[in-house]
């Protein structure tokens, strides 16, 4: 049998990361205002700014 391959798209990549404690605190104030956690905020910022550069950098 052949095993089966997990898209990319469905696993979750763990990466170190080094913030000041200034960008640190504004992110987490950020976070709780949209009711998402530290992690879940920088992954919907770093999504949207992915999605932005593939349309070439325009606003909506």
């Amino acid at each position: 049998m052949s095993e089966k391959k997990t898209p990319v798209k469905d696993t979750k990549k763990q990466v170190p990361l080094r913030l000041s404690a200034t960008l640190y605190a504004e992110l987490a104030r950020w976070a709780e205002d949209d009711f998402r956690s530290i992690n879940g905020q920088i992954e919907y910022l770093l999504t949207e700014c992915v999605k932005r550069r593939k349309r070439g950098g325009k606003d909506d």
